[in-house]
Protein backbone atom coordinates (compact mmCIF):
# COMPACT_ATOMS: atom_id res chain seq x y z
CA UNK A 1 0.00 0.00 0.00
CA UNK A 2 1.33 3.52 -0.58
CA UNK A 3 2.91 5.82 1.97
CA UNK A 4 3.09 2.27 4.21
CA UNK A 5 6.10 1.74 5.88
CA UNK A 6 8.49 -0.69 5.78
CA UNK A 7 8.35 -3.71 7.34
CA UNK A 8 11.68 -4.17 9.91
CA UNK A 9 13.22 -7.11 10.06
CA UNK A 10 13.81 -8.90 13.30
CA UNK A 11 16.59 -9.73 14.97
CA UNK A 12 17.81 -12.76 13.78
CA UNK A 13 17.28 -12.10 9.67
CA UNK A 14 20.42 -9.79 9.63
CA UNK A 15 22.78 -12.54 10.86
CA UNK A 16 21.59 -15.17 8.30
CA UNK A 17 22.68 -12.76 5.94
CA UNK A 18 25.24 -11.87 7.11
CA UNK A 19 26.69 -15.79 6.93
CA UNK A 20 25.07 -15.71 3.57
CA UNK A 21 27.42 -12.81 2.29
CA UNK A 22 30.60 -14.17 4.51
CA UNK A 23 29.96 -17.43 1.87
CA UNK A 24 29.16 -15.23 -1.22
CA UNK A 25 32.80 -13.56 -0.69
CA UNK A 26 34.60 -16.40 0.08
CA UNK A 27 32.79 -18.58 -3.68
CA UNK A 28 33.60 -15.04 -5.54
CA UNK A 29 37.38 -15.15 -4.23
CA UNK A 30 37.67 -18.96 -4.79
CA UNK A 31 36.77 -17.82 -8.67
CA UNK A 32 39.82 -15.76 -8.45
CA UNK A 33 38.04 -12.17 -8.32
CA UNK A 34 38.54 -9.51 -5.97
CA UNK A 35 36.44 -8.75 -3.00
CA UNK A 36 35.82 -5.56 -1.08
CA UNK A 37 36.87 -6.45 2.56
CA UNK A 38 33.61 -5.14 4.54
CA UNK A 39 34.35 -1.42 6.41
CA UNK A 40 36.70 -0.73 3.36
CA UNK A 41 36.76 2.86 3.04
CA UNK A 42 34.61 3.35 -0.32
CA UNK A 43 37.45 5.37 -2.31
CA UNK A 44 39.56 2.42 -1.99
CA UNK A 45 36.88 -0.41 -2.86
CA UNK A 46 37.30 -2.55 -5.50
CA UNK A 47 35.97 -5.72 -6.83
CA UNK A 48 32.98 -7.49 -5.76
CA UNK A 49 31.55 -5.15 -2.90
CA UNK A 50 29.08 -7.82 -0.68
CA UNK A 51 26.54 -5.86 1.45
CA UNK A 52 23.46 -6.63 3.33
CA UNK A 53 20.70 -4.17 3.42
CA UNK A 54 18.67 -4.39 6.93
CA UNK A 55 16.18 -2.08 6.86
CA UNK A 56 13.24 -3.67 4.88
CA UNK A 57 12.32 -7.13 5.49
CA UNK A 58 11.16 -7.14 2.06
CA UNK A 59 13.53 -5.29 -0.25
CA UNK A 60 16.59 -5.96 2.40
CA UNK A 61 18.97 -8.58 2.00
CA UNK A 62 22.35 -9.53 1.20
CA UNK A 63 23.28 -7.77 -2.26
CA UNK A 64 26.43 -7.83 -4.45
CA UNK A 65 27.70 -4.78 -6.74
CA UNK A 66 30.97 -4.64 -9.11
CA UNK A 67 33.43 -1.61 -8.18
CA UNK A 68 35.68 -0.59 -11.32
CA UNK A 69 38.86 1.02 -11.06
CA UNK A 70 38.81 4.36 -9.01
CA UNK A 71 39.60 5.92 -12.65
CA UNK A 72 37.23 4.77 -14.60
CA UNK A 73 34.40 5.22 -12.03
CA UNK A 74 35.54 8.73 -11.70
CA UNK A 75 35.24 9.31 -15.61
CA UNK A 76 31.77 7.89 -15.70
CA UNK A 77 30.61 9.66 -12.97
CA UNK A 78 32.17 13.23 -14.09
CA UNK A 79 30.40 12.04 -17.30
CA UNK A 80 27.01 11.55 -16.01
CA UNK A 81 27.42 15.04 -14.03
CA UNK A 82 28.07 17.03 -16.80
CA UNK A 83 25.07 15.31 -18.86
CA UNK A 84 27.69 13.42 -21.54
CA UNK A 85 25.58 10.48 -22.53
CA UNK A 86 28.43 9.16 -25.22
CA UNK A 87 31.08 9.53 -23.20
CA UNK A 88 32.89 6.12 -23.91
CA UNK A 89 33.54 5.85 -20.11
CA UNK A 90 29.74 5.92 -18.93
CA UNK A 91 29.29 3.72 -21.74
CA UNK A 92 32.05 1.25 -21.28
CA UNK A 93 31.58 1.49 -17.15
CA UNK A 94 28.19 0.37 -17.86
CA UNK A 95 29.05 -2.81 -20.10
CA UNK A 96 31.88 -3.71 -17.25
CA UNK A 97 29.05 -3.70 -14.26
CA UNK A 98 26.82 -5.78 -16.50
CA UNK A 99 29.19 -8.21 -17.28
CA UNK A 100 30.84 -8.62 -13.86
CA UNK A 101 27.44 -9.20 -13.04
CA UNK A 102 26.43 -12.11 -15.25
CA UNK A 103 30.13 -13.14 -14.40
CA UNK A 104 29.25 -13.02 -10.46
CA UNK A 105 25.51 -14.65 -10.79
CA UNK A 106 26.88 -17.78 -13.39
CA UNK A 107 30.14 -18.63 -10.56
CA UNK A 108 27.64 -18.20 -7.03
CA UNK A 109 24.60 -19.90 -9.24
CA UNK A 110 26.91 -23.46 -9.79
CA UNK A 111 28.24 -22.85 -6.12
CA UNK A 112 24.67 -23.24 -5.35
CA UNK A 113 23.47 -19.29 -4.14
CA UNK A 114 19.95 -18.35 -5.45
CA UNK A 115 20.65 -15.07 -7.49
CA UNK A 116 18.37 -12.98 -9.15
CA UNK A 117 18.30 -9.06 -10.58
CA UNK A 118 18.07 -6.68 -7.42
CA UNK A 119 15.44 -4.40 -9.65
CA UNK A 120 16.59 -1.60 -7.34
CA UNK A 121 16.65 1.57 -9.70
CA UNK A 122 19.86 3.04 -7.38
CA UNK A 123 21.61 0.50 -7.95
CA UNK A 124 20.49 -0.89 -11.51
CA UNK A 125 23.63 -3.87 -11.75
CA UNK A 126 23.46 -5.26 -8.71
CA UNK A 127 22.33 -8.95 -7.75
CA UNK A 128 20.10 -9.81 -4.87
CA UNK A 129 21.49 -13.34 -3.21
CA UNK A 130 18.08 -14.65 -1.71
CA UNK A 131 19.52 -17.97 -0.43
CA UNK A 132 22.66 -19.76 0.14
CA UNK A 133 23.66 -23.14 -0.64
CA UNK A 134 23.25 -24.83 2.87
CA UNK A 135 25.22 -25.69 5.53
CA UNK A 136 25.69 -29.47 4.53
CA UNK A 137 26.68 -28.70 1.50
CA UNK A 138 31.20 -28.86 0.83
CA UNK A 139 32.17 -26.25 -1.39
CA UNK A 140 34.27 -27.50 -4.15
CA UNK A 141 37.22 -25.51 -3.01
CA UNK A 142 37.30 -27.32 0.17
CA UNK A 143 40.32 -29.51 0.73
CA UNK A 144 39.69 -33.38 0.70
CA UNK A 145 41.10 -36.35 2.12
CA UNK A 146 42.75 -37.73 -0.64
CA UNK A 147 44.08 -34.12 -1.74
CA UNK A 148 46.58 -34.61 1.32
CA UNK A 149 48.31 -37.68 0.33
CA UNK A 150 51.75 -36.83 1.45
CA UNK A 151 54.24 -39.92 2.99
CA UNK A 152 54.37 -39.89 6.70
CA UNK A 153 50.92 -37.43 6.89
CA UNK A 154 47.52 -38.73 7.64
CA UNK A 155 44.11 -36.41 6.62
CA UNK A 156 41.82 -36.12 9.89
CA UNK A 157 38.54 -34.08 9.55
CA UNK A 158 38.86 -30.51 8.81
CA UNK A 159 36.32 -27.63 10.09
CA UNK A 160 33.79 -28.15 7.22
CA UNK A 161 32.21 -31.03 6.38
CA UNK A 162 34.14 -33.31 3.44
CA UNK A 163 37.77 -30.82 4.29
CA UNK A 164 40.54 -32.16 6.31
CA UNK A 165 43.67 -30.90 7.83
CA UNK A 166 47.45 -32.51 7.76
CA UNK A 167 48.30 -34.76 10.81
CA UNK A 168 51.50 -35.82 11.32
CA UNK A 169 51.66 -39.54 12.05
CA UNK A 170 54.08 -40.84 14.72
CA UNK A 171 56.95 -42.04 13.24
CA UNK A 172 56.94 -45.75 13.76
CA UNK A 173 60.66 -48.11 13.91
CA UNK A 174 63.07 -48.24 10.53
CA UNK A 175 61.65 -50.37 8.10
CA UNK A 176 64.67 -52.26 8.08
CA UNK A 177 68.15 -51.34 9.34
CA UNK A 178 71.49 -53.59 7.78
CA UNK A 179 74.62 -53.11 9.35
CA UNK A 180 77.57 -53.52 7.12
CA UNK A 181 81.17 -53.85 9.40
CA UNK A 182 83.83 -55.29 7.01
CA UNK A 183 84.95 -52.02 5.99
CA UNK A 184 84.24 -50.17 9.14
CA UNK A 185 81.37 -48.26 8.23
CA UNK A 186 77.57 -49.14 9.50
CA UNK A 187 75.37 -48.34 6.71
CA UNK A 188 71.72 -47.65 8.22
CA UNK A 189 68.91 -47.51 5.62
CA UNK A 190 65.49 -46.30 6.27
CA UNK A 191 62.81 -45.77 3.88
CA UNK A 192 64.80 -45.62 1.41
CA UNK A 193 67.88 -42.70 2.71
CA UNK A 194 71.08 -43.76 3.47
CA UNK A 195 73.31 -42.62 5.76
CA UNK A 196 77.13 -43.37 6.30
CA UNK A 197 78.33 -43.32 10.03
CA UNK A 198 81.88 -44.33 11.00
CA UNK A 199 82.34 -46.77 13.81
CA UNK A 200 84.27 -46.31 16.83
Amino acid sequence: MAGQMPKRVDAQTPSGWERVASAVRSELAAAGLQVVVPGLAPKLAVGADVTIDPIDAAAGGVFIEWRASLQLTACAVTALRHERTNDPALRHNGVVQEAMAQAAALILSSAGFSVKDAEDEHRPFALKVTAGPGDDVVTSWATRADGLALPGWAPTQGPHPGSSWPHRQTPGPPAWTKRRTDRGYSQLETLGTCRLRSLP
